[in-house]
């Protein structure tokens, strides 16, 4: 699938919709997406990738299948499922159990908006990332309409009011707190923290999912809140 087009964007959305239902097909298609775009400035056959807070490692089986030589740390092991990847390791993204510099390509989908302290993690993302090495960070930013997760997007009337409509319709405790395991991280501010850094310098910010305008986005104060849906950021460590 060509990136942006709009049949992408449809295919994946599709396949969102029907997350809970057929969640091999969504992340495997997902997987193969991402791969599809870090491949696009790096290829990966031969090289380390780290993928950082990857659940059922999804992200990771698809790398090796395309010659990588592939990680998985994964914060919950309830989020590792039956059958991880072989070598996979229960380990926090603040402190990686690696040393400096030793991945070609770190990788983090969908983990942001679940860091309390997204400065530190992708400080750490940077630190066991070589000098000219590629990284690969989205996320949902809260005001998109997902931002509230499984009770979106009554998140925009308030994170209780949400989650407690989600209780209520659904009969079951929500998966996600604000504040707790879901944080409001935002485009803009965001955008400023690593445009900030001198550790890294950005190839590209997009919404990671728009089939068209995926740059531009990003651009407009305001607008990129609610339009934007997913930030995605490739960053290069500087030597």
């Amino acid at each position: 699938m060509k990136d942006p087009s709009l049949r992408r964007s449809a295919t994946l959305f599709r396949a969102f919709l029907r997350e809970q239902r057929e969640p091999e097909r969504c992340y495997t298609l997902l997987a193969r997406d991402a791969a599809d775009q870090v491949e696009a400035y790096v290829p990966v056959k031969g090289r380390v990738v780290v993928d950082i807070g990857g659940g059922g490692g999804y992200f990771t089986e698809e790398f090796r299948r395309r010659g990588a030589q592939s990680f998985l740390f994964e914060p919950d092991p309830a989020e590792l499922g039956a059958g991880p990847p072989q070598g996979s390791v229960v380990a926090d993204g603040y402190l990686l159990p690696l040393a400096d510099g030793v991945a070609d390509v770190t990788f983090s989908s969908n983990v942001l908006e679940h860091v309390d302290d997204p400065q530190t993690f992708l400080s750490e993302m940077v630190r066991v990332t070589r000098p000219g090495g590629l990284m690969y960070v989205s996320f949902t930013n809260w005001l998109s309409p997902w931002g509230g997760h499984e009770w979106a997007p009554w998140h925009y009337l308030g994170a209780e009011r949400g989650r407690a409509r989600y209780e209520r319709r659904t009969g079951r405790a929500a998966k996600h707190t604000l504040g707790e395991n879901l944080f409001a991280h935002h485009v803009g501010t965001t955008l400023r923290q690593v445009r900030a850094r001198d550790d890294v310098t950005v190839v590209s910010a997009r919404s990671r999912y728009w089939p068209f305008w995926a740059g531009a986005i990003t651009k407009v104060p305001g607008v990129r809140e609610f339009a934007t849906w997913n930030l995605l950021l490739i960053l290069r460590r500087c030597p």
